[in-house]
């Protein structure tokens, strides 16, 4: 095998040239040759300084992710800056793209860090329960300062190469398309001059900086192993030698990596990727080809689906029945685009660049001209099956039609059709161009083109996409309807809204599951007839009480849509029991955990058994992406197996849940969902 790294000589600088596409990812056989290459400017005196670069598209973007769960081989990334930093002649670090944790502390390792303008660079290993740790919480408070490497090691989120020269990180920029010679000129600048060693630096901090740090983002790291532990860490290290600290991040990374957490949000990084193989298709099959795409109904969700389109460069032809609707939608998308330019995350001319992708009409006959037209109208089977029929005579052959549907069957949606076969949902998650799930739905006619092509399409505008089956609310919405149901029923029994969301939140929910009925609307799928009063949602509904955007839902809300419980509510909820004649019971904080979430895991154990899931994993996607799932708990199938299948069984059968037969199955085998 011929090394991924290469020395070449410009007079008296070595310059070492990974080439390990796609990322440079730091890999056994990139530490060996970058170690190499120091030992070969170690050994030779005709050698003044050495700059380490990569080709293509970035420097190291980190690990190398087949190597997670193997073996270390040597070098490992710890010996290699040490061994970077300890030559005697100086070391430049030129950076183009990225350089993303070990990327990064092979910057930090090097005595100099120039980099092109348009690089960033980051700490991103928190984002997979772990820590830097090959000095990196040790060497950038040195370099940048505690306040910039808090944020960087804590939150994982990279900076630009400005923000990276303000905070000294960079010692200078160099000109796009001329970092390897603005770096050897640089090298030969510094040559002769003593070496900076970032271990060496001392580390000067006002003590209430931490404590600042750590009440600021108290509610973004509440139950978080990693940010914790990094925030720990870099606090009790900040006046210590740097042996020391390291020492002390190493134990810090070995604790964690061996950690619940850690191995959760691994099994979700990797579950991502998993999601995007669609079982039974050839990876190399030919897709159709996506040069304008047509949405039918300019509402909240239309509007939505459109801009990840606009956004991402592709041309819409979006569709209403009537101008003021038309209107009114492509006002909403231009003020969305507007507050993002305002925030500084665009450009004035980008947001008109986007517009200007857009063509409103009237006319349903526009929707010709599209290769995938979306339909974006509300959930009524009737609308839209009369909807489909209109497309099958308009629509281009070999256009992809889809529905928006979150519940209703896609196969009868078909065939209202006579090419059921170019027919799929691609049920996009509210706010649409916010949220990044998307549930790719194949009908039982769906060509394998089409289920391809909207797989390809989903990464072109940034979605993370997971293929589900033809059911009542797919994979997500079917799984949330037992909790649901079960949350009500508590309520009837002795429960508070109060008491159930509390526990939910403290699972790590950004929400429970009143909290999430009053944020989506308690009018969401009431059949608006107030003198048809069914359960407690119907009265709360008949009263207005349709949850924050009318002030008062399952709780009251104050300007700031702070909620406080609800005295009218206690007595609505009061009067139902007493109405129905539910035995009432003390709840405990089991019953609810048992009664809410064993019970999703219950469902989703019926969902791969119908396979309408391909597997475990995108069901955990599918809750981390679309529904707040906590990601350090994996998603539900993965914490189910953390928590035990046979503990699962015995909570639901204590509560006299019919047990799925897959669960049941892997219980007594002392099986996992996920391998």
């Amino acid at each position: 095998m011929t090394s991924p790294i290469t020395t070449t000589r410009q007079g008296d600088v070595l310059v070492i040239t990974s080439d390990n596409p796609p990322v440079n990812a730091l890999g056994a056989a990139v530490r060996q040759g970058i170690q190499a290459g120091i030992q070969e400017a170690k050994g030779d005196d005709s050698i003044k300084a050495v700059v380490i670069t990569c080709a293509g598209k970035t420097f190291f973007a980190g690990a190398d992710i087949t190597e997670f769960g193997k073996p270390m081989q040597e070098p490992s990334l710890p010996v290699l800056v040490d061994e970077i930093e300890a030559l005697d002649k100086p070391v430049i670090a030129a950076v183009h793209g990225t350089a993303l944790g070990g990327g990064c502390e092979v910057a930090l390792a090097s005595h100099y860090r120039i980099a092109v303008p348009s690089a960033k660079f980051g700490l991103p290993e928190v984002k997979l329960g772990i820590l830097p740790g090959a000095g990196g919480t040790q060497r950038m408070p040195r370099v940048a300062g505690v306040e910039v490497a808090l944020e960087m090691a804590t939150k994982g989120d990279p900076i630009s190469a400005d923000q990276a020269k303000a905070a000294g990180l960079v010692d200078r920029l160099a000109t796009e398309g001329n970092l390897v010679a603005d770096a050897v000129a640089f090298a030969q600048e510094v040559i002769g001059k003593p070496v900076s060693r970032s271990s060496e630096r001392p580390v000067t901090v006002d003590p209430a900086v931490f404590e600042s740090f750590r009440a600021k983002n108290a509610k973004r790291f509440r139950g978080m192993d990693a940010p914790n532990t990094i925030l720990d860490l870099i606090e009790q290290t900040a006046g210590k030698p740097y042996a020391e600290g390291v020492q002390a991040e190493r134990m810090g990374f070995m604790k964690l990596i061996m950690g619940t957490q850690s191995a959760a949000l691994r099994h979700i990084f990797f579950a991502e990727r998993k999601a995007a193989k669609i079982d039974g298709i050839a990876e190399d099959i030919a897709l159709r080809d996506i040069k304008r795409v047509g949405v039918i109904g300019a509402g909240t969700m239309g509007g939505g689906i459109s801009m990840n389109f606009l956004s991402a460069g592709v041309p819409v032809t979006i569709v209403e029945m009537a101008q003021e609707a038309l209107d009114r939608g492509t006002g909403v998308i231009r003020k969305n685009y507007e507050a993002t330019a305002a925030k500084g995350r665009m450009t004035a001319e980008q947001v008109e660049g986007a517009m200007g992708l857009l063509t409103p009409t009237l006319d349903f006959g526009a929707l010709a001209e599209c290769d995938l037209i979306i339909e974006a109208v509300y959930e009524n089977m009737d609308v839209k099956k009369e909807i489909f029929g209109k497309l099958d005579k308009v629509a281009k052959p070999g256009a992809i039609l889809a529905s928006n549907t979150s519940y209703l069957n896609i196969d009868e949606i078909a065939a209202a059709t006579s090419r059921p076969q170019d027919v799929l949902g691609l049920h996009f998650f509210s706010p649409a161009n916010v949220m990044k799930l998307l549930e790719i739905v194949r009908g039982a006619k769906t060509a394998d083109d089409v289920l391809a092509t909207a797989m390809a399409v989903s990464k072109k505008i940034k979605k993370v996409a997971v293929i589900a089956g033809v059911c009542y609310g797919f994979i997500g919405n079917r799984m949330l309807m037992p909790r649901q149901v079960e949350a009500n029923k508590m309520l009837l029994e002795g429960a508070t809204p109060e008491q159930i969301d509390k526990v939910h939140v403290a699972f790590g929910m950004p929400m429970g599951p009143f909290q999430m009925a009053d944020l989506a609307g308690v009018d969401i799928g009431w059949h608006r007839d107030p003198n048809r009063i069914e359960n407690i949602r119907d009265a709360l509904a008949a009263e207005g009480r349709w949850g924050q955007k009318k002030s008062a839902g399952f709780y009251d809300y104050d300007e700031k849509r702070t909620p406080s419980n609800s005295p009218r509510v206690a007595e609505l909820i009061a009067e139902w029991r007493e109405k129905l004649g539910v035995p009432q019971h003390e709840i405990t904080e089991e019953e609810i955990v048992v009664r809410t979430l064993y019970t999703m895991v219950n469902e989703g154990a019926l969902i791969l058994a119908e396979k309408m899931a391909q597997r475990a994993s995108d069901i955990d996607v599918v809750w981390v992406y679309g529904y707040g799932w906590p990601p350090y708990r994996g998603g539900p199938m993965f914490w189910a197996d953390t928590e035990g299948l046979k503990k699962i069984v015995e909570g639901l059968e204590k509560y006299g849940f019919e047990v799925a037969p897959l669960l049941r199955e892997k219980a007594e085998k002392g099986e996992k969902f996920n391998k």
